[in-house]
C-alpha cells in the first residue's frame, strides 16, 4: 500500500527528515550502493523559502543519501522562464555545497541537452523536450516546496516536474489547461522518493510570494499524487486559504492524473503515517 509519512519538526531538521523517509521504508529500499541520484529542488526563483527551496534542506538531503554510498549526488533545475538559472543558484548560495565534505554535483539544465520526447496519451500535451539529466541518473528523489500557485492553483510534486521541461516549452504549457499539461507532463518523469519541506507554506497566491503559514512539517511518500492531496489539505487547514471548498481530488492536475494512473486515485488508496 501506498504510505505517505507526515513528521512534526523538532530541533534538528535532519533527524526530522530521517524519520519521515524511514516511516515509509527508509533509504535503504531506494538507493544502492553505487547508485547515481538526481535531486530535484524547487529553485523557480531566488525567493526565500518557501518560495524555492531552502539550501539547509538540500544539505540534509544529501548528506542522508550519501550514508548508503551512491556513485554521486546530483542536484538540478531550471529555473522560470524569465530568469538565469546560475544565478538563481548563486543568489540562492547553492554552490556552497559543493564544498561539503561529501559535496553533490550542480547543474543548470540550462546549459545541458534537452531530450524531445512523445508524451503517451497526451490530450493537451504531445511532446516534451526534457533534461537530459533524467536519463543519466539511476534514482529521482523530488524536492517540492508547499504552495498555492495563481495559474496552477497548487505547486506541489507534480508541478515540479515542469523545472525538467525546456524553458521555450513552458510558454505553450501554460496558455490553457495547464493543470491537465502537468499530469500529462509527468508520465515521462519516474521519481523514486519525494520529500516535501512544509515546514513552511504559502495559502494564497504563489509560486513566489504570498501568505506564508507554519505547519511545520517534513512529508516524505514514492507517491507524487497522494502527497499532493496531503499537501492540498495542509494548506486547507489555513484560514484565508486559496483553496478551500475545493475537493483535492477534483482538482484538474489531480485528477487528470488519475486518469493517466500515475498514482493513488482515492484516500483508501494511501496510508498516512504521523
Amino acid at each position: 500500500m501506498i504510505k505517505v509519512s507526515k513528521v512534526k519538526v523538532e530541533n534538528n531538521l535532519k533527524d526530522s527528515v530521517s524519520t519521515a523517509v524511514n516511516l515509509i521504508g527508509g533509504l535503504k529500499k531506494i538507493i544502492n550502493r553505487g547508485d547515481v541520484v538526481l535531486l530535484k529542488p524547487n529553485l523557480n526563483t531566488a525567493d526565500p523559502f518557501p518560495a524555492s527551496t531552502d539550501v539547509e534542506f538540500l544539505k540534509v538531503v544529501v548528506d542522508l543519501i550519501y550514508d548508503f554510498h551512491p556513485k554521486l549526488v546530483m542536484i538540478g533545475d531550471s529555473s522560470t522562464m524569465s530568469l538565469n538559472t546560475r544565478k538563481v543558484m548563486e543568489e540562492m548560495g547553492v554552490f556552497k555545497l559543493e564544498n561539503m565534505a561529501r559535496p553533490p554535483r550542480i547543474y543548470v539544465f540550462d546549459e545541458r541537452k534537452w531530450v524531445k520526447k512523445e508524451i503517451p496519451r497526451g490530450k493537451y500535451l504531445k511532446t516534451a523536450s526534457l533534461s537530459s539529466f533524467l536519463d543519466r541518473a539511476d534514482k529521482l528523489i523530488l524536492l517540492p516546496c508547499l504552495k498555492t500557485h495563481i495559474y496552477a492553483q497548487f505547486t506541489g510534486a507534480l508541478k515540479l516536474s515542469v523545472g525538467f521541461l525546456k524553458p521555450s516549452q513552458r510558454v505553450v504549457l501554460h496558455l490553457s489547461r495547464l493543470q491537465e499539461k502537468i499530469a500529462e507532463l509527468n508520465q515521462l518523469i519516474k521519481p523514486d522518493l519525494i520529500i516535501m519541506d512544509a515546514r513552511k507554506c504559502f495559502i494564497n497566491e504563489g509560486p513566489a510570494e504570498g501568505e506564508i503559514r507554519e505547519p511545520n512539517l517534513i512529508l516524505a511518500s514514492t507517491d507524487r499524487v497522494a502527497i499532493d492531496v496531503e499537501g492540498i489539505k495542509i494548506i486547507q487547514s489555513f484560514e484565508g486559504n486559496d483553496l478551500k471548498n475545493i475537493n483535492p481530488w477534483e482538482l484538474p492536475q489531480i485528477k487528470r492524473s488519475i486518469e493517466l494512473k500515475i498514482g493513488a486515485t482515492k484516500n483508501d488508496d494511501y496510508k498516512l503515517i504521523e
